[in-house]
C-alpha cells in the first residue's frame, strides 16, 4: 500500500538533508536566527559508532557559539602532541599543541563523535524553530523561482506500506554525505586528485583507564605497514592500518585481523573492547560548485579528504559557519542573493588547502617503497636537526576573495580574511570568552566608541542587521557597564595589527580593519554595499 500525503506541503525556511554534525550545526545556527528549519534524516536513530576523532580550535569556537561550550570539555581532550616515527622508532616529526589558541580553545582536541552528535541533536530538539525528522529519506526535489519542493519517504514504514510527505522551503542544504542525494540533483562536476588508499580503522576502549599513552597521538611511517595510533576522545583509542599489496578488504576487515594488529600494543579481548572495525577508502575530491540556484552543499556532500590533517569534519563545520549567516541575511532581505555566490568562493579556498595538506601528508605517510622511505627518513631527520618545519611551505588559511573588504584596486585590505582572535572579557560581572559574553553576529571591535564617528542613520543600520559596536577597555579602567579586556587579547590585537578597529564577521573571520577613527565609517559603508550587492567585486 502506498500512502501519499495530499495535504499542502509543510512549510520551512530552510530544509537541511542530513543530521550529522554539519547538518545539525547548520540547522542550529539558522534556528538561532529565528528561521524555521527542517532536518531530514533517513536513519531512524543516530549512528552510534565513532567516525571523526579530531576538531581544531576554530571548530571548537563555532560549536561553543551554537551553545555547546559547556559540554566540549566532557566529550573531548586536548590533543597535546602528534609524533611521527619511522620503522626504526626514530622521531621524524614532533608537533606540540598548545592547550589554548587565539580562538580561546585548545589548538587541537580529540573527541568521540557520537557524544558530539548527541549534544548537537539534544540542543536542536530543544529549539522551537528546528524540527528533526528522523526516518525520512529525501527522494525527490523540484525547484522553482520561489523555493524548493522536497519529497521524503518514510524509511521505517510497516511492511507493505509506503508513506511520503512533502515539504517546501526557500533553500535546501545537502549535508547528506559522500553519496549525496542533493548533489545528484545539482549536476555539478567533481575534481578528484586520484589519491586513494584503503585503511582499516579500529576504535578500541582499553579497560585500563589509567594507562598512559605517550605520545598521545602517533604516526608510524613504516613502509611495511603505515599505521596511525591516536586518541579517540576520553577513554578511547583509534588505530588505523593501511591495506598492503596482496591483502583483500575482506581479509583485513575481520575482528581476528584487528586483534592480531593490536598485539604489539598489548591489547587483546581480555583487556580491551573492540568497538568498531571498518575499512575506509581515503579519497581527495571536491565539488567544483557548492551552489546551484536554491540548492547548496556542505560537508562530505561537497568534499572528501584523507584524514591525515584531521580536517574532514572540521571543514564541514566551517562550511556550516560560513553558509548559515549568509543564508540568514539573504532570507531576511538584508543582503542580495549574490552573497551566496561567495560561499563556494571562500570555502573552496580553504577546502582545497585542507585537501592539499592532507594529500601532502598522506604521500609521506603512505610510502611503501623501502628505498624512497629511507630517503624520506634521511630528509626529515635532517629537518629535525635543523628545526625546519616541513609544513611551512603550505599556505595559511586566509580568505583572499569573497566577502571581505577591498582597497581601491580591488585587493583585500591588510587584515581582511584573517581568523579573528578571541580572549576573555568581562561584562556586568560575567567573565568568559568574547563570543559567550558579547554574543554572535557581526562585531566592530574598537578601543574607542565607534558611535562617535558614525552618523545616526549608520548606527541605526548597524542595529538593524545585528552589527554590534563593541568598545573594549583595559581591565583596570573598566566601569560596571564596560567590556573589560581581561587578558588583553582584543586591545593587544588592535595594537599589533596597527588598527583602530576590526570588523569581524559572524563566522569569526575579519571583514576588514580601520587604521584610524576616520576610516571606520568607510569600513562600515563597504560592508553595507557588499551586503546589498552593489559593492561586489569580481570573483577569482
Amino acid at each position: 500500500m502506498y500512502t501519499h500525503d495530499t495535504t499542502a506541503p509543510e512549510m520551512f525556511d530552510v530544509l537541511v538533508v542530513g543530521a550529522g554534525p554539519v547538518g545539525l550545526t547548520t540547522a542550529i545556527q539558522l534556528g538561532t536566527y529565528g528561521w524555521r528549519v527542517g532536518v531530514v534524516e533517513r536513519w531512524p536513530e543516530p549512528y552510534a559508532l565513532p567516525r571523526a576523532v579530531v576538531f581544531d580550535h576554530e571548530v571548537a569556537r563555532v560549536l561553543a557559539a551554537v551553545g555547546l561550550g559547556h559540554v566540549l570539555p566532557e566529550l573531548s581532550e586536548p590533543a597535546s602532541d602528534y609524533e611521527w616515527r619511522n620503522a626504526n622508532g626514530e622521531t621524524l616529526l614532533k608537533l606540540a599543541f598548545d592547550e589554548s589558541s587565539h580562538s580561546g580553545w585548545p589548538y587541537m582536541s580529540m573527541f568521540t563523535q557520537p557524544r558530539l552528535e548527541e549534544a548537537l541533536e539534544r540542543h536542536a530538539l530543544a529549539m522551537p524553530t528546528v524540527h528533526v525528522l528522523r526516518g525520512w529519506e529525501a527522494v525527490d526535489l523540484a525547484e522553482d523561482e520561489a523555493g524548493v519542493l522536497l519529497t521524503a519517504r518514510r524509511t521505517a514504514a510497516p511492511e507493505g506500506t509506503h508513506e511520503s510527505r512533502a515539504m517546501r522551503a526557500a533553500y535546501v542544504v545537502g549535508c547528506d554525505g559522500a553519496n549525496s542525494f542533493v548533489r545528484s540533483r545539482m549536476d555539478v562536476q567533481l575534481t578528484d586528485l586520484g589519491f586513494q588508499y584503503d585503511w582499516l580503522v579500529l576504535d578500541v576502549i582499553p579497560h585500563d583507564r589509567e594507562r598512559v599513552w605517550s605520545p598521545l597521538n602517533l604516526q608510524l611511517c613504516d613502509p611495511e605497514r603505515p599505521s596511525t595510533v591516536v586518541s579517540g576522545g576520553p577513554g578511547r583509542r583509534r588505530w588505523e592500518f593501511m591495506r598492503m599489496p596482496g591483502e583483500t578488504v575482506e581479509e583485513l576487515n575481520r575482528a581476528e585481523t584487528a586483534w592480531k594488529l593490536l598485539e604489539p600494543w598489548d591489547l587483546h579481548p581480555g583487556n580491551a573492547t573492540l568497538e568498531r572495525h571498518s575499512v575506509y577508502t581515503f579519497q581527495a575530491r571536491w565539488a567544483d560548485s557548492w551552489r546551484k540556484g536554491r540548492l547548496l552543499l556542505a560537508g562530505d556532500a561537497a568534499h572528501l579528504m584523507p584524514p591525515f590533517a584531521g580536517q574532514g569534519m572540521c571543514s564541514g563545520i566551517r562550511d556550516a559557519a560560513n553558509l548559515s549567516w549568509k543564508l540568514h541575511f539573504v532570507l531576511s532581505g538584508q543582503a542580495s542573493e549574490s552573497l551566496l555566490d561567495t560561499y563556494t568562493e571562500e570555502r573552496s579556498q580553504h577546502l582545497q588547502h585542507a585537501i592539499e595538506l592532507s594529500v601532502f601528508l598522506g604521500r609521506i605517510i603512505c610510502e611503501q617503497d623501502r628505498t624512497t622511505a629511507a630517503e624520506r627518513d634521511t630528509r626529515m631527520l635532517a629537518d629535525q636537526r635543523a628545526r625546519k618545519d616541513p609544513l611551512a611551505a603550505m599556505p595559511a588559511r586566509t580568505l583572499t576573495g569573497g566577502m571581505v573588504a577591498h582597497d581601491e584596486d580591488g585587493r583585500p585590505t591588510e587584515q581582511a580574511g584573517r581568523l579573528a582572535h578571541q580572549g576573555r572579557v568581562r561584562l556586568r560581572g560575567r567573565t568568559d570568552l568574547f563570543d559567550q559574553v558579547v554574543g554572535a553576529g557581526f562585531a566592530l571591535i574598537a578601543a574607542q566608541d565607534p558611535r562617535t564617528v558614525l552618523d545616526d542613520e549608520t548606527v541605526a543600520w548597524c542595529a538593524q542587521v545585528g552589527l554590534r559596536l563593541v568598545t573594549v577597555v583595559r581591565e583596570d579602567e573598566a566601569g560596571p557597564d564596560d567590556i573589560a579586556d581581561v587578558d588583553g587579547t582584543c586591545l593587544d590585537r588592535l595594537e599589533q595589527t596597527g588598527q583602530h578597529a576590526l570588523l569581524v564577521r559572524p563566522d569569526h573571520y575579519v571583514f576588514g580593519g580601520a587604521p584610524g577613527p576616520q576610516d571606520v565609517p568607510g569600513l562600515v559603508a563597504q560592508l553595507r554595499e557588499r551586503l546589498s550587492g552593489r559593492g561586489a567585486r569580481p570573483t577569482g
